[in-house]
């Protein structure tokens, strides 16, 4: 089970390192496959205009949950890394569906696996993501994070979504993934 102590790290370290790893939350979920990385000097950050009410939890502490609605419709979780009071999180944007399958095809209301969690706010559906979650801690439940059992080849692109710091390849996902939310034509991590 990965601990508090792996996020205590530079964000741009840990979003490569957590493509493979195994989400869940109250036992639903599935294998990382594409994630984001924000810093607190980015101007695409939330955290970039400093510290308020809504995205407080991104300042820390690192292993925890930071949780944020997206257009004020889907629940978007992040995972807050690198020193408590700068703001770095990674976005999870997409899982491979491995846990509860048929628990996740109910929440979304479809049968297409590959569909079930590819995009931050449908992977928010699936798995249930509330505010209720923010600010949780990632090492116990109703979360838990299990090691990933091999390094997957990781390519790297452009940020999806974003108006800002558009130059940066922050975006990692696993080669060659059909779970990812879109395609990402760039050079390998």
């Amino acid at each position: 089970m990965i601990g508090k102590d792996f996020f205590a790290r530079s964000v741009h370290e840990i979003a490569p390192d957590l493509i493979g790893v195994t989400l869940l939350l109250d036992g639903v979920g599935g294998r990382i496959v594409e994630v984001e990385a924000y810093d607190q000097e980015d101007p695409a950050s939330h955290g970039y205009r400093g510290k308020n009410a809504r995205n407080e939890s991104m300042f820390g502490p690192p292993g925890h949950a930071y949780v944020y609605r997206s257009y004020g419709v889907h629940w978007c979780l992040n995972l807050v890394c690198g020193e408590e009071g700068v703001a770095e999180a990674v976005l999870v944007r997409a899982l491979e569906p491995t846990h509860a399958i048929d628990l996740q095809r109910s929440r979304r209301g479809l049968d297409d696996v590959r569909a079930l969690c590819s995009g931050p706010g449908k992977l928010g559906q699936a798995l249930a993501i509330t505010r209720a979650h923010d600010g949780l801690p990632l090492d116990r439940p109703p979360f838990r994070l299990e090691e990933r059992a091999a390094v997957p080849e990781i390519v790297t692109g452009a940020r999806i979504g974003i108006t800002r710091a558009t130059e940066l390849s922050w975006r990692y996902a696993e080669a060659g993934s059909r779970f990812i939310s879109r395609p990402l034509g760039a050079a390998s991590a």
